[in-house]
């Protein structure tokens, strides 16, 4: 079979490689498709501060079950399914209190360890989520990064007839957005400064999608919501501008959830955040509840994946859907790679 490897920041090649051989409690999938995220593009760029190379590739993905080891149950053949690609130990404090997330010695497959990206893969089936039959691949693919936006929306608790703020319409934003609403939210704002991202938002159902280069954003606020703000502000652009305007424009005594990654050291007017008793939240990537929670609101119809797809690349074409993104980054949302062509 083919196998992916970034070799070094912006070189890919492909290895002919064994099918890999299962474990009695591994399942073999076959991978069909593959989403690029930013933190992949990071990868690209040599950015990640957690990536070394050579690496494989590939932790947003779908894939049908091949065959499986003989302690594994619940899974047959022809089944469609996705993976949860994080490695943990399983013993430190946050793995025993069901805080995997974030296990002192947290591994990403296609980061830390070798990722998705070849003909086929093999994995402990406890990693294995299975995926409803009629569900497409390409949205299988984008399970994953939808588990981020629900894990960061609970992060708030029931947010049920709440108004939410989100900053930043980029995929994550208007997943956030989406899960908001999906798990019932009463109204959810957008804001972004490309026109093409906030039309994304508003295809997707978002209630307001505002552009902070034409209007303040605490006035947008206050139209959607009126005087009582958001209940609830998303930072999911990850700079010092949008967390600097959610800490100035939030109301007194709510919470402000950061969901983005700071690319640098961030600088926050901490006198306000103490002077309005905000709640300053961080989110970080998703549990398995969060999965199947992902899966639901797709199966319902909650959550519209196909319109932040923006192109499709063949496997062998991976470098050439890492240059589409760097030449088109204000009009590209979600690319895919499909694995069997």
């Amino acid at each position: 079979m083919l196998q992916q490897v970034m070799t070094a920041p912006g070189k890919i090649g492909f290895h002919e490689v064994p099918v890999p051989e299962i474990s009695e409690g591994e399942v073999l999938i076959k991978i069909m498709k593959i989403g690029i995220c930013g933190s992949d593009i990071h990868v690209y760029h040599g950015e990640h501060p957690f990536t070394s190379y050579p690496v494989t590739q590939g932790h947003e993905v779908s894939g049908e079950v091949v065959k499986t080891g003989r302690a594994v149950t619940g899974f047959v053949p022809g089944q469609k399914v996705t993976i949860q690609p994080q490695m943990v130990c399983g013993q430190c404090y946050p793995c025993r209190h069901g805080k995997y997330n974030l296990c002192e010695d947290l591994k990403v497959m296609g980061f830390q360890t070798t990722g998705a990206a070849s003909h086929y893969f093999a994995v402990d089936a406890a990693k294995v989520t299975l995926l409803p039959q009629d569900m497409g691949h390409d949205e299988g693919a984008m399970i994953e990064p939808l588990a981020v936006a629900v894990h960061a929306v609970k992060q708030a608790g029931d947010v049920a007839g709440a108004r939410i703020a989100v900053l930043g319409a980029g995929p994550i934003g208007i997943l956030v957005a989406q899960a908001a609403k999906g798990l019932g939210a009463r109204q959810v704002m957008i804001t972004d400064i490309s026109a093409l991202r906030l039309e994304k938002a508003k295809e997707c159902g978002v209630d307001f999608c505002v552009d902070t280069r034409e209007k303040d954003f605490g006035e947008a606020m206050t139209e959607s919501f009126g005087p009582d703000k958001a209940d609830l502000i998303y930072d999911c652009a990850g700079n010092n501008i949008t967390m600097g305007q959610a800490v100035r424009y939030a109301r007194k005594g709510s919470t402000i959830i950061l969901v983005a990654v700071f690319a640098g050291l961030g600088q926050i007017d901490l006198a306000v955040l103490n002077d309005h008793e905000l709640d300053l939240k961080t989110s970080m990537m998703y549990r398995n509840q969060d999965y199947l929670d992902a899966i639901r609101l797709v199966d319902e119809k909650k959550v519209a994946l196909a319109p932040l797809i923006s192109r499709h690349f063949a496997f062998r074409d991976y470098l050439k859907a890492y240059q589409y993104i760097d030449e088109n980054r204000e009009s590209t949302m979600k690319v895919i790679i499909n694995v069997q062509e």
